[in-house]
């Protein structure tokens, strides 16, 4: 059973719901997403993912970036920045609903100054479709957010810059997924039999979070959607693994580090050596993927084992890939790449 429904990530069906999520939203905007215009050099958001909030015991993933979290609302949210949940927000496959909202009361508080200036937009992940499939859900938004709120799909931003186009689709990233995307019956088992059963029994639960092979299948299949659609950038969460311009963190460093060693720059390759090392201890692997464009970004996730939370930044004409760690007990920013929107290189 669990082979039968485990996490099979189809390049067919990738690209066949990230275009017609993005037909739809242009189509019919509102009802599986936004379509928002924005102003590259004024607006604001600030993108997380993948926070799996739980019932603070053991199997709670969120429980210890939870004040690193709640330190970068507050950051966002004083600065004037929107915020974009992609999904997972919430661990329903492991725990009911009201056990997630009684031990999470301080992030719905914090996420609900951002709903209350109308600068919230929340999205569903496999691991918290509950939002998207129960009758329920709206009662459910309700209780935590003061008043119902719309969860949708996905969200396209749409900017000029130097008088060309820009699109930037924001989904979760399960699209296509066998185990969490596909009619309403598929849906509905996963999110309310299967995933919740999974977790009971403690059954792997295969998915790219937790599959190094399945987050490479995922972020190569998201890159390609991405760099064959014209003036688009594709952002998701899901696998918990950062990636700026087609390229995860690790990668990044490994090519800064090439550069530093033809510039002979010593402190400079210490320093990158030093953060290889760091994400190896963390399990973390260079894996089988390079972008040529930079159409691909993933958020990470917002619950990584030693607290460290990440996210993507959009604002003062650039994209940036941020880090919030604990830096002798206080939650500090930290920015790990960044590149102006207009220097991107994607398909025009």
């Amino acid at each position: 059973m669990a082979n039968s429904f485990s996490s099979r990530p189809d390049k067919k069906r990738v690209n066949k719901a990230l275009t017609d999520l993005c037909r739809d939203i242009h189509d019919n905007p509102g009802k599986k997403g936004p379509l928002m215009p924005f102003d590259a050099g004024a607006d604001k958001f600030i993108i997380f993912s993948d926070q799996h909030k739980g019932a603070r015991d053991g199997a709670d993933i969120f429980a210890k970036c939870e004040q690193n979290y709640l330190a970068a609302l507050h950051h966002y949210y004083e600065k004037g920045f929107t915020y974009i949940n992609l999904g997972d927000s919430e661990e329903l496959w492991e725990n009911l609903f009201v056990t997630v909202k009684r031990h999470n009361k301080k992030t719905f508080e914090a996420e609900k100054l951002f709903l209350n200036d109308d600068r919230f937009i929340k999205l569903f992940g496999n691991h918290d479709l509950y939002w998207d499939n129960d009758p329920l859900a709206a009662l459910s938004l309700t209780q935590i957010y003061g008043r119902a709120i719309k969860v949708y799909e996905g969200l396209i931003l749409k900017t000029e810059l130097n008088n060309k186009p820009l699109e930037i689709l924001l989904t979760h990233g399960h699209q296509g997924d066998l185990q969490s995307d596909g009619n309403w019956f598929s849906k509905w088992f996963v999110s309310d039999v299967w995933g919740p059963l999974q977790g009971y029994l403690s059954i792997n639960p295969n998915t790219p979070a937790y599959n190094n092979q399945l987050k490479t299948d995922h972020n190569r299949m998201m890159y390609e959607w991405s760099s064959n659609h014209s003036n688009t950038l594709l952002i998701t969460g899901h696998t918990h693994q950062p990636v700026f311009c087609s390229m995860t963190h690790l990668e990044i460093l490994y090519h800064n580090l090439d550069e530093a060693r033809k510039e002979n720059n010593v402190a400079k390759m210490s320093e990158i050596e030093r953060q290889i090392a760091g994400l190896h201890l963390k399990g973390v692997t260079e894996p089988n993927f390079s972008g040529y464009l930079d159409s691909y970004f993933n958020s990470g996730c917002c619950c990584f084992n030693d607290g460290d939370i990440t996210g993507i930044e959009i604002a003062d004409h650039c994209i940036r890939l941020i880090k919030w760690n604990y830096k002798h007990k206080i939650s500090e920013r930290l920015m790990l790449e960044e590149c102006r929107l207009d220097k991107l290189k994607i398909k025009r």
